[in-house]
């Protein structure tokens, strides 16, 4: 009677840990296009991803560099002192969007352009994502807020 009850636990815990596998392999094969790395622009120049790949650039926007087109189409570049991507975007800018601030874009690489789907700008005067404080930081441009 004990060995009936051991090997029932056994086919119990076995199956449980076959359901738990599985369904991992599920979530993290469904959620594989909605995961967006970050890169800076010296990491793009080192390593273009792939022109499929859908990734967020962050950094500055190069002073002088903003360029608005046609209708919505805007031209600008992001830097992060080590390397300058050319970013377009078609569609609305955010209001705190300007030269010499801090931005994130998602998109694609295109010939060497990133062609931004969204685009978020900083939304108060000290507010910087991490991630483009941290690639400024790696590439020596980054100055603290004054904190005044």
């Amino acid at each position: 009677m004990k060995s009936l009850k051991k090997k029932r636990r056994i086919q119990i815990i076995s199956i449980a840990a076959v359901a738990l596998i599985a369904s991992t392999a599920l979530i993290g094969y469904a959620m594989r296009d909605g995961i967006n790395f970050f890169r800076s622009p010296s990491q793009i120049v080192a390593e273009p991803p792939a022109p499929t790949e859908v990734f967020r650039i962050g950094g500055l926007v190069e002073e002088g560099s903003l360029v608005r087109g046609e209708g919505e189409t805007v031209r600008f570049n992001v830097t992060d002192g080590g390397a300058v991507v050319s970013v377009t975007y078609t569609g609305i800018l955010p209001d705190l969007f300007e030269e010499n601030q801090g931005m994130v874009g998602t998109g694609t690489l295109e010939g060497g352009v990133f062609k931004a789907t969204e685009i978020l700008a900083k939304h108060d005067e000290d507010y910087m994502p991490k991630e483009v404080v941290d690639a400024l930081k790696e590439q020596g441009v980054y100055q603290e807020p004054d904190g005044s």
